[in-house]
């Protein structure tokens, strides 16, 4: 991911409104993020809550999505995976969260979900957290090879966010 500005990652949001997009609040370290490291860049809004946001690299720029996450959450003592980073974690460290569809569906209130990091930070975990299935094989090519496959399913749940 190229370096983006605060405006272009405001201007990338495709389910939400100028004024929510203008009013959110990027994370503390946006001015320090890597983000040409990234496969994708996820955050909670600290001012609100149970809101989160996801924006990924496309062709013809950054795309953003809002998020909102579950009131409740899993037990710790239950297991539970994202299904974009395809990690396992204890159930509190996952979220279902959902996102408001563009267009004339979400402002009918049609919304997509999946079960997501609670901290959004799946790009982090597709390079660092290798399954023990894998640790024999060369780690930068495990590394590439889970964050291929995280943008496929970031890409997939986009594509459920753009539908009408």
């Amino acid at each position: 991911m190229d370096a983006m500005t605060e405006q272009q990652v405001r201007r990338s949001f495709i389910n939400c409104s100028r004024g929510e997009a203008s009013g959110l609040t990027l994370p503390r370290e946006f001015g320090q993020l890597a983000l040409a490291e990234l496969a994708l860049l996820g955050w909670r809004d600290a001012k609100a809550p149970l809101r989160g946001y996801l924006v990924v690299p496309q062709g013809d720029g950054p795309v953003g999505v809002s998020l909102r996450a579950a009131d409740t959450r899993m037990s710790s003592r239950t297991p539970a995976m994202c299904l974009l980073c395809q990690t396992a974690q204890s159930g509190d460290a996952i979220s279902l969260f959902t996102a408001r569809r563009s267009g004339e569906a979400g402002r009918n209130g049609n919304t997509v979900g999946t079960y997501i990091c609670a901290d959004l930070r799946c790009a982090e975990r597709a390079r660092s957290e290798i399954p023990p299935w894998l640790r024999e094989r060369d780690p930068e090519e495990v590394a590439e090879e889970r964050v291929a496959e995280l943008r496929e399913r970031v890409d997939g749940f986009l594509d459920a966010v753009r539908k009408a």
